[in-house]
């Protein structure tokens, strides 16, 4: 088997006095998908943020393509190819669809690459809504449009390594369906995918592993077949609860 593109190992995240994260260990390989899933505060949003260096950890390490990174920064990490696409989107709505994802492309440009066009035909290719609406203001675009913006930026990097934040938040069901095929499909492309979740159902459909996080540990983890099997996961996140 390959090596994980991200291994975490002991994770712990505080804040102030009150533990978040709690020895949390996973790992994603390239060209898979792999899903944590789990309640509202269960610190899904905190484990994004501190393998990306947005918050600091207390104790436990994070690997990246094999380099163990003891001083995390948003900046070093997205260098190396890591991208992360926030809950809140993070779009720039005074400007066009085109320009947000042009700022995808910043690291790169700075590191000498000067393939954003390329890659923005790409990004196109595989959300052709947003090259309809290249010149439109991001401001002006639907949740679904927005949320497929924030992830074509995140592309527009080329990451190794793209992490999301509840992808289905605040997106009507027939988005949200259309939201995780697309997701499904970068599977294609190579790029591992970290996939925080609220929607279990959909994670655990187009996901290879997931982790169910509680309380800021890991309470169950296992392929997303066996997740899907596991009758506590049924009863609690795939809401089957009396409907046996």
């Amino acid at each position: 088997m390959d090596a994980p593109i991200l291994e975490v190992q002991d994770l712990c995240v505080a804040y102030g006095k009150v533990e978040a994260l709690h020895h949390v260990s996973l790992a994603v390989r390239a060209g898979e998908i792999v899903t944590v899933i789990g309640p509202n505060g269960a610190g899904k949003t905190t484990l994004l943020s501190a393998i990306m260096g947005v918050l600091p950890r207390s104790s436990g390490t994070v690997s990246f393509l094999g380099s163990e990174q003891a001083d995390i920064e948003v900046e070093r990490m997205v260098a190396l190819g890591m991208t992360l696409v926030p809950e809140k989107r993070e779009l720039f709505g005074e400007m066009s669809v085109e320009d947000n994802l042009l700022l995808g492309a910043f690291m790169r440009r700075r590191l000498g690459h000067r393939d954003e066009r390329q890659t923005m035909d790409e990004v196109f290719g595989i959300f052709p809504r947003l090259k309809e609406r290249r010149g439109q203001r991001a401001g002006t675009l639907s949740g679904g449009e927005r949320q497929m913006l924030a992830v074509g930026r995140a592309l527009m990097a080329k990451p190794k390594l793209l992490m999301l934040d509840e992808p289905s938040l605040g997106l009507a069901p027939l988005i949200v369906r259309e939201i995780f095929h697309v997701i499904g499909n970068l599977r294609k492309t190579g790029v591992a995918i970290l996939l925080v979740e609220q929607n279990a159902r959909a994670a655990l459909q187009v996901a290879d592993a997931g982790y169910v996080l509680e309380t800021g540990e890991v309470a169950i983890s296992g392929s997303s077949a066996e997740l899907e099997g596991n009758p506590r996961i049924v009863e609690s996140y795939l809401g089957l609860g009396g409907k046996r």
